[in-house]
């Protein structure tokens, strides 16, 4: 090699180093990976999982259901699960009596809480057999009416409703055996029901009361069927077209709740064997929510046979809770809502009763260990780190205006949030270097408005009012990812998107469609254009430079060659 070839040689390879030194940034392995929150591929599970049971219906005091629910929102209990009950509202058939649920469903707004509403007790007139409240009517298209005026009276405010309750004992069933099948029908006419009232309800199955079974006078049947059997009959009679989520209690007796599943034995964990069943018959992509969940903490002076849920001393009860609760978002990808059993009680629970001392708070509102073992835990869900999250997620905040849940299929999670009313904002607080917006385009997009702790927000579009905000019109329907903070601080930061009053001139609507969020550790870098463009010409130059001279350098031995075969 000549001495000129040899520096061309080592020019370019100078100029190879520089250019991976630019691009390598770009493609190096993220240190975001140990910590990052996974995106969730089943729907409804990427929520928040804190939730609690109430009987806000049988508190006759207004400013005890204000504290009761102040309480929760101040606990982070984000979850109201709460009866709703068919035979206070529907008293005669079609006459409709909603001021009392009105008043609860506004309280819980108030506060930012969500409801799951509990649709029973069905009311005298809707059957001829009233030994048992719990029967369902002779006509079961009599309680599909009802759901889908439950349905359309609440629509956009009550988005997840549970069809019935423990089906699988025979005072929920009225007094004769346990039927499946006979379930299965009332899940199907309820659902398509609430389907047609509003497409974007999710309903709920009724939750099973965990049992190993008591048979009934008649041979083959069941006062109480196991849950196990009861929810594959579910399925051999076709129940999985007809819910969205599978409610199951997980009650955890006087075990702690990593003790493994057994189907002989009653524990946290026997809500595993259900969700084997699911899958068994195609519906890995539901999630499971915890209709009632948690540890019973009577006094020891309570005999055995009064422990229908065993017992654990009040430490252990929020040990054991705040356990469960960490283990299920570790373990369980297809694990939602943990609705803690119960919160508050209005005083017609006796401390006589086993039952009085599931309680996180005292009829007199003095709260107990477990309430504060679940408000330090909650504490640590409203902030995002790295990683993908879904629009319902506990950082995520869409309290403040009207947005509603919208079902969509392509959507990252089948879901996303909708909103076309000029103020409604949602926040999302995190922790991170950058955050990427999820969100649709199309013909009926309008605009967000969007700051970063109160301040506008750099590098994105700014109106003529000087605010910084996000284009959501596009002629046809578009997925967009959208940088909205780059380089941000590594402390906890707040995201605020409005919607806007303004809208693209082509736009035909102002509706804007949040689908989820990216957290990274690291800041997004853009593609380092003009140097790789001048170190690739270079590159190009160099090498032809070299191979011209390689070329010549040949060319010159060839001739050598031939005149040394001449002489």
């Amino acid at each position: 090699m000549s001495r000129y070839s040899f520096i061309l040689s080592a020019v370019l390879a100078i100029l190879l180093g520089a250019l991976a030194y630019v691009l390598y940034p770009l493609v190096r392995p993220s240190s975001d990976p140990q910590g990052w929150h996974a995106p969730h591929t089943i729907p409804n599970t990427d929520v928040h999982p804190i939730g609690a049971n109430f009987f806000l219906e049988r508190e006759v005091e207004g400013w005890k259901r204000e504290e009761t629910v102040r309480m929760a929102s101040d606990a982070g209990v984000h979850w109201v699960k709460q009866q709703f009950v068919w035979a206070e509202i529907e008293p005669q058939p079609g006459q409709y009596r909603w001021e009392k649920y009105d008043a609860i469903v506004a309280l819980c707004e108030s506060y930012g809480l969500e409801i799951t509403a509990r649709l029973d007790s069905a009311p005298n007139w809707s059957r001829q057999d009233n030994s048992m409240p719990g029967r369902p009517p002779d006509d079961l298209s009599d309680y599909g009416d009802f759901v889908y005026h439950f349905v359309e009276h609440y629509k956009g405010r009550v988005q997840h409703i549970q069809i019935w309750n423990e089906p699988n004992l025979y005072i929920e069933w009225g007094n004769r055996p346990v039927d499946p099948e006979g379930y299965v029908e009332l899940l199907r006419i309820a659902y398509e029901r609430a389907k047609e009232a509003d497409p974007n309800v999710y309903v709920l199955s009724a939750p099973l009361a965990i049992t190993l079974g008591e048979p009934h006078p008649e041979p083959g049947k069941w006062r109480a069927m196991n849950d196990l059997q009861f929810l594959e009959e579910m399925y051999q009679a076709g129940a999985g077209p007809y819910f969205d989520i599978l409610s199951a209690n997980a009650f955890g007796m006087d075990l702690p709740p990593d003790d493994p599943a057994s189907p002989d034995k009653l524990n946290f964990a026997r809500v595993t064997l259900q969700r084997e069943i699911m899958e068994r018959y195609g519906d890995a992509q539901k999630a499971v929510w915890f209709n009632e969940y948690g540890w019973n903490a009577a006094p020891m002076s309570f005999a055995n046979e009064d422990l229908v849920w065993k017992r654990v001393s009040e430490e252990r009860q929020a040990a054991y809770t705040l356990q469960g609760v960490e283990d299920t978002l570790a373990n369980w990808p297809w694990a939602g809502v943990l609705n803690i059993w119960y919160f508050r009680q209005v005083g017609d629970i006796s401390p006589d009763e086993a039952a009085y001392y599931f309680r996180m708070v005292d009829v007199d509102f003095i709260p107990r260990r477990v309430y504060f073992a679940i408000k330090d835990k909650a504490a640590q869900l409203d902030e995002a780190g790295p990683g993908y999250y879904e629009e319902t997620n506990a950082a995520v905040d869409a309290s403040h205006g009207e947005w509603r849940s919208r079902i969509d299929p392509q959507a990252s999670a089948q879901a996303v949030l909708v909103s076309d009313v000029p103020g409604s904002s949602l926040t999302f607080a995190f922790t991170g270097q950058n955050v990427q917006l999820i969100a649709w385009a199309g013909p009926q997009g309008g605009r967000m408005q969007v700051t970063l702790d109160g301040e506008n927000v750099p590098g994105l579009l700014m109106d003529d009012r000087g605010r910084s905000y996000v284009e959501l019109y596009a002629p046809t329907p578009t997925r967009l990812v959208l940088p909205l903070a780059q380089g941000s601080s590594s402390r906890r930061q707040t995201l605020r998107l409005v919607v806007g009053e303004t809208a693209h001139p082509d736009a035909k609507g102002r509706q804007c469609v949040v689908d989820a969020f990216q957290v990274n550790a690291e800041p997004t870098l853009s593609f380092p254009l003009v140097p790789v463009t001048v170190l690739v010409a270079a590159c190009v130059v160099v090498g032809a430079m070299l191979g011209r001279a390689t070329l010549t350098a040949h060319s010159t031995l060839d001739q050598d060659d031939l005149e040394d075969s001449v002489d």
